[in-house]
């Protein structure tokens, strides 16, 4: 049963409400799940929604936040049920959360987002972990990603079961089952 779930997202709300609602939705059913929440510490954005939508029902925010953040005021530093830890860089943030989740799920975000998709993605390829990794894939977003995935594998620039591995569902419940199914 997953229990600690990295989750990769967007530090700015998007151009659509929508995706600002889904982050605090995901927040909370991650909560009502007993799954805690290890993420980026940031304060700002879909990362701020999510933390906020475990925070406010209840569950367990566990952060990584480089301290060039800090200096900026972009963490969620003092809040109770928030384990928040301080790094020297990015890499390092990214590392201490592949050591503590259990599982990776992307949400809409940016290049900083993709940058940690494929960092753990390329992780798990290489055999330094076996953790599953996810989209949460509202209205399709991912859609575009995931058909060029499938043509690098299509023209043999990487095996089509590393793009089969990657869950991608449109709702929590689904990708969650997903990635229980690969622990």
């Amino acid at each position: 049963m997953l229990r600690r779930l990295a989750l990769f997202l967007g530090s700015r709300d998007g151009s659509d409400p929508a995706y600002a609602e889904m982050a605090y939705d995901v927040g909370r059913g991650l909560a009502q799940r007993d799954i805690e929440l290890v993420y980026g510490g940031g304060s700002g954005g879909l990362m701020g929604r999510v933390s906020q939508g475990v925070l406010d029902h209840g569950g367990r925010v566990y952060g990584v936040i480089p301290r060039f953040m800090v200096e900026r005021e972009w963490a969620r530093l003092h809040e109770e049920r928030v384990e928040m830890h301080v790094v020297d860089t990015m890499h390092e943030r990214k590392a201490m959360m592949s050591v503590e989740a259990e599982a990776f799920l992307v949400l809409p975000g940016g290049l900083g987002t993709l940058e940690e998709l494929f960092e753990v993605w390329t992780w798990r390829t290489l055999g330094l972990h076996e953790k599953p990794i996810g989209l949460l894939n509202p209205d399709s977003f991912w859609d575009p990603l995931v058909a060029m995935l499938h043509r690098l594998a299509e023209e043999d620039f990487m095996d089509s079961q590393t793009v089969r591995d990657l869950v991608v569902e449109p709702t929590l419940e689904a990708v969650l089952a997903g990635l229980e199914r690969q622990l």
